[in-house]
């Protein structure tokens, strides 16, 4: 509720401050300029500082970045005009301390930027262990992939899916494809095929998990994917029988039933942030999963302006690098890695 609350304020205030900046550029405003420079780039100082930890800690996410960038420029541009064309000193001297601390925020910015690397088409922290074997996999970490959604969105990871036993102790894979809906696959099969075409993270869940929410994850799995057959199934005879009610030659229905056949993906979902009882998005079914089995995660799909109203809020991957709830395999996790696998085979 206190994140909700805190957005809705957040994003509300973004909005007064869009429109303020806009009336003043216009000249609707009684301000001069030295003064409306001021109070425009003082208000923007004072929201992006206050969001200045939630920013950094969400760099993963392009939103965030630009959230700094923009008003940085601005608030920069502001401030410097105000101090070259105000009169009185205490005037000059405002201007000159938000000057000075927009360029603290910068430097702190370029700080921070030093702790990331280039991987795809996003930011990953420097020290994280891209493209592990899959022997490292433990039960429900949360495996971020690159992919055609990666691309769309120039961020690091697009795409999410979950790791749960299989039927004879080997290490699978759930998550939602759009050609296919719920899929529950062979780690090893998706991980070389990543390999081919991108690269992939593995975050691990920051609590040690119970040996029974080990035992119930492959169940719940296999009842999600049995949920997501029915509703594909259950959707497609409803389209096809309206599809066969209409006025159209048999070539053009069946083009149609073709054309608009379900596969399972939540493709709803997908624009809205929401997650359905039966079909979901690769990072909704995740999500879903942990959520089944009580595990606590940070809140996603929370609508437009913290509302819960699930528009225009989509669940991006990439948001998930910052969820306290995980912690990303680094390459400390790495080494130990190695160093146990050195150790195996000398006995």
């Amino acid at each position: 509720m206190l994140y909700r609350l805190r957005k809705t304020a957040v994003s509300f205030a973004y909005l007064a401050l869009i429109w303020l900046t806009w009336q003043w550029f216009q000249g609707d405003t009684a301000w001069t300029f030295s003064i409306g420079c001021v109070t425009v780039s003082g208000l923007w100082l004072a929201l992006t500082w206050f969001q200045l930890g939630h920013l950094f800690d969400t760099y993963f996410d392009g939103f965030s970045r630009l959230k700094m960038l923009l008003p940085i420029t601005v608030g920069l541009a502001l401030s410097g005009l105000a101090l070259w064309t105000a009169g009185p000193i205490e005037l000059k001297g405002l201007a000159g301390f938000e000057l000075f601390a927009w360029l603290f925020i910068y430097v702190r910015y370029r700080i921070n930027r030093k702790k990331y690397i280039t991987q795809g088409h996003g930011p990953l922290p420097k020290n994280a262990w891209v493209n592990p074997p899959v022997e490292v996999l433990q039960d429900l970490d949360l495996v971020l992939t690159s992919g055609r959604m990666a691309d769309r969105l120039h961020e690091s990871v697009g795409h999410g899916e979950v790791a749960i036993r299989g039927p004879r102790g080997e290490m699978m894979l759930l998550s939602a494809y759009m050609e296919k809906g719920v899929v529950l696959h062979r780690a090893d099969l998706v991980a070389s095929k990543l390999l081919k075409r991108g690269h992939y993270i593995v975050l691990r869940l920051a609590e040690p998990v119970s040996e029974l929410k080990k035992e119930l994850a492959p169940q719940l799995g296999q009842i999600m994917l049995e949920q997501n057959i029915a509703y594909r199934d259950a959707t497609n005879r409803r389209r096809e029988k309206v599809i066969g009610k209409l006025p159209l030659p048999s070539f053009l229905k069946r083009w149609l039933t073709t054309k608009l056949k379900a596969t399972g993906y939540d493709w709803v979902g997908l624009i809205i942030g929401q997650r359905h009882a039966d079909r979901w998005t690769c990072i909704g079914i995740c999500l879903e999963l942990y959520h089944r089995l009580g595990i606590k995660t940070s809140q996603y799909g929370t609508g437009l302006l913290g509302l819960g109203t699930g528009m225009l809020d989509p669940i991006k991957p990439a948001r998930f690098l910052s969820d306290k709830a995980f912690r990303i395999l680094s390459l400390e996790d790495r080494a130990e890695f190695d160093k146990a696998r050195s150790e195996a085979s000398q006995v």
